[in-house]
């Protein structure tokens, strides 16, 4: 099965994620989407996808939400995804594609979703 994670090592819901999708036999993809984020389309369509919207695919915690003022509710989808694009921190993870979907697995259980 193809799988890929869009993976932070320093968070622990990141890790126990990979951690399951390993316990499943699977070997997935991992994109460490600090060192290499995806580009904006990309961005764009994990999150439709995943059946979120822009501001919920958008971590809210820690300082660089608080200094750019995207808890700002009049900002577009446009501008919170320039936000992310030029700020992958900004980025909820993880990600995980299967072919059974996209989720946004937090918390991790949220992966049984999309698993065989």
């Amino acid at each position: 099965m193809n799988v890929t994670i869009y993976h932070n090592p320093g968070c622990g819901t990141s890790r126990n994620t990979l951690a399951a999708i390993r316990a499943a036999g699977i070997e997935p993809q991992i994109v460490e989407y600090l060192k290499t984020p995806p580009d904006r389309a990309v961005l764009a369509d994990l999150i439709a996808r995943a059946g979120l919207s822009v501001r919920e695919a958008m971590r809210d915690k820690g300082d660089l939400y608080v200094e750019l003022g995207l808890a700002d509710t009049t900002l577009s989808d446009a501008q919170l995804l320039d936000a992310m694009e030029a700020h992958p921190e900004l980025m909820n993870r993880p990600f995980v594609v299967t072919p059974r979907g996209v989720r946004l697995c937090r918390p991790a259980e949220r992966l049984n979703e999309i698993l065989p």
